[in-house]
């Protein structure tokens, strides 16, 4: 079941989520400084194309710094990958088929606005 809906959601809204999370990983890398984001971006993006069978934990050693990170993050990046999340999620929530796609769409919102700090863990 999970390959399943795994198929369909990489067609319906996986695939251009992915690229919007690439293009930020891209431009977070362009600066040297900006490279933990654009990892975090990359990591995201992997998340996007096959979200059902894995599942966003808060890592417990991350400091002072994933939470600086997370500020800037979500200043220039983070708020408008969410309101992608967002509308393909409402609009997902149109169709029946659409509801379990539109459930891991709203699943994503908080790790695209603060994703330092947590790590993408299969299911159990």
């Amino acid at each position: 079941m999970k390959t399943l809906l795994n198929v369909i959601w990489l067609v319906l809204c996986g695939f251009w989520m992915a690229i919007g999370y690439v293009i930020a990983g891209i431009i977070c890398c362009i600066l040297i400084i900006t490279i933990p984001f654009g990892l975090a971006s990359f990591r995201i993006a992997n998340y996007a194309l096959w979200p059902f069978g894995r599942t966003i934990e808060q890592r417990r050693e991350a400091g002072a710094m994933s939470v600086i990170g997370n500020v800037i993050w979500f200043i220039f990046a983070g708020w408008w990958l969410a309101l992608g999340h967002l509308v393909t999620g409402f609009l997902l929530c149109l169709t029946i088929i659409g509801i379990p796609l539109a459930i891991a769409n709203f699943k994503m919102i908080p790790i695209s606005l603060v994703p330092l700090g947590s790590q993408i863990v299969p299911t159990t």
